[in-house]
């Protein structure tokens, strides 16, 4: 069975995030798009009150504020969202990210494909993994 909890996208391009919503519902993904626009209001989303508890975190790494490296070390470091999937989805193509990224707990690390339609079947293909097959942690 889907999972039907909502997808935190973490963002600060809108149009990457319009991206996104378009590729999600190309793909018949239809789950809640919940947006933070940098890694504070992320850290907001997931430990406020009530927190935001996602099928899968959508992460990108540069932005404003506080970067995705960070917030995957904030979030690694919490009982609570220890175990929440991540997925780096980012246009960076610099090894210490990918390798920094994995060793602060990323589950998946994700190119943004620049040809929508390449960014439309990873997106389906992430939400297939994450939604469908996954198991999630309960």
């Amino acid at each position: 069975m889907p999972d039907s909890r909502p997808i935190l996208l973490v963002e600060d391009n809108d149009d990457d995030v319009t991206l996104t919503r378009r590729a999600l519902t190309k793909n018949g993904i239809v789950n809640e798009l919940v947006r933070a626009r940098d890694g504070v209001e992320a850290l907001e989303w997931l430990h406020g009150e009530p927190p935001l508890r996602p099928a899968v975190v959508l992460l990108d790494l540069k932005m404003p504020r506080l970067g995705g490296l960070e917030v995957l070390t904030r979030l690694r470091a919490d009982d609570r969202t220890r175990r929440l999937p991540i997925v780096v989805l980012t246009t960076s193509a610099e090894e210490q990210d990918l390798v920094q990224s994995y060793d602060r707990g990323a589950n998946s690390y994700v190119r943004k494909p620049v040809v929508f339609e390449e960014f439309v079947r990873a997106v389906g293909q992430l939400g297939l993994y994450w939604l469908v097959l996954n198991e999630p942690t309960p």
